[in-house]
């Protein structure tokens, strides 16, 4: 039964991060615009990721407890790309992506660098989800934000929590996916108060 359980937490996880980010990056296509979406939540919400992927590589846990981060952040690439893209100068995003991948290899050189990062990784992971509720907050219009992207992120942590009991038992990254599950749901109930009414064509 445990196994099962397990089974279907990694397994459904994977699947549904492997869609996560799609209704984002849908809605900004659509709209040809990133209006509502912040910079600055989605370059944090990427160092988190990175981080808390070299942590669990490092560390040598069960692939199945990480694998869905590779595909989260090839998505968030793909979105940073659609929002340099429509802000009007995509190659901007040339010196954030070389930090992220340079990152990589940095944090694996000692121990502690690794350690301390991801100590470090809740902070700036809930960073990220303070600064699209800052965004929200100030333009009091979800614009383009994807309320299913983020009701998804709150699944894929409800699930995480339940898998990391059953397997690693790290209080680091269980405390990451408490805290991230309740902003998520913050998040999620934020967009859903702003979003304003579609207006339908005459």
């Amino acid at each position: 039964m445990e196994a099962a359980l397990l089974g279907l937490c990694n397994w459904s996880t994977l699947g549904v991060c492997a869609a996560l980010k799609l209704p984002q990056i849908s809605a900004v296509l659509a709209a040809r615009s990133a209006r509502g979406l912040s910079l600055p939540s989605l370059l944090l919400e990427l160092a988190g990721f990175l981080v808390f992927l070299r942590y669990q590589c490092y560390y040598g846990y069960p692939p199945l407890t990480y694998l869905e981060f590779p595909i989260l952040i090839a998505q968030d690439v793909i979105l940073l790309l659609c929002i340099f893209h429509f802000n009007g100068n995509v190659k901007q995003a040339t010196p954030y992506i070389a930090v992220l991948v340079s990152s990589w290899f940095v944090l694996a050189l000692q121990k502690w660098i690794v350690d301390l990062a991801m100590n470090l990784c809740t902070f700036i992971s809930a960073a990220s989800k303070f600064a699209q509720l800052q965004c929200l907050w100030k333009t009091r219009d979800s614009g383009t934000v994807s309320a299913l992207t983020w009701s998804l992120s709150s699944y894929t942590c409800a699930t995480r929590i339940i898998t990391t009991l059953m397997t690693t038992n790290d209080f680091t990254i269980l405390l990451r996916f408490v805290i991230m599950l309740a902003l998520n749901i913050w998040v999620t109930v934020t967009v859903l108060r702003y979003r304003k009414p579609a207006i339908k064509a005459e």
